[in-house]
This record gives C-alpha cells, structure tokens and sequence, in this order.
C-alpha cells in the first residue's frame, strides 16, 4: 500500500496537476483538503532533492488580468492588481535535474 506522498509523487511524475486536480485523484474531499495537499508538495519538494529530482511549478495567473504570481507551493485567494479572486491555481510536476 502506498502513501498518501508516494502517490501523489507517482502521479506528478506522469504529467502536471494542480492542488484541486490532485485532492480529486486521491479521493480527498472537505475544506482541508487543499492544505493537506499542500504541506505534502512542500515535504515532497524537501525529499525529491536527495533524490536529484526537482519539482517544478508553474505559477498561478490571474484570470481577469493575466498577473503571474511567483511560483510558490501555495494557492493565493485574490489578485493583487486587480483584487479578482480568479485565479488558476499553480501547477506542479516532478523532473529530473
């Protein structure tokens, strides 16, 4: 049986997901979901160095005006240029050095 970080390490392996996409995969539902998902990306991240893998992160971007956030293992809730909460959620996939 696998861990919840062994899957989702297996799955962004195979191709990029965001938090959303990956609480769905792994049957996660609730308000917490996306935190939980979250401290496991940032563990993940920690362990895939020794490893000599890196995990990449496509930024989040604003929908209304196109504003890119940094890329950081969070899901930022308003835009701050235009203060629209619609924001697509950063992604994340796993590659080798």
């Amino acid at each position: 049986m696998m861990t919840r970080r062994q899957k989702i390490i297996k799955l962004l392996e195979e191709r990029d997901y965001s938090v959303s996409e990956l609480a769905l995969l792994l049957d996660m539902r609730g308000k917490g979901s996306s935190k939980i998902i979250l401290e496991d990306l940032r563990a993940i991240s920690k362990t895939l160095k020794r490893e000599g893998k890196v995990l990449l992160i496509q930024p989040a971007r604003c929908r209304n005006c196109s504003f890119v956030f940094k890329p950081e293992i969070k899901v930022p809730s308003k835009c701050p240029k235009c203060r629209s909460t619609w924001i697509e959620e950063p992604r994340f996939r796993i590659s080798l050095k």
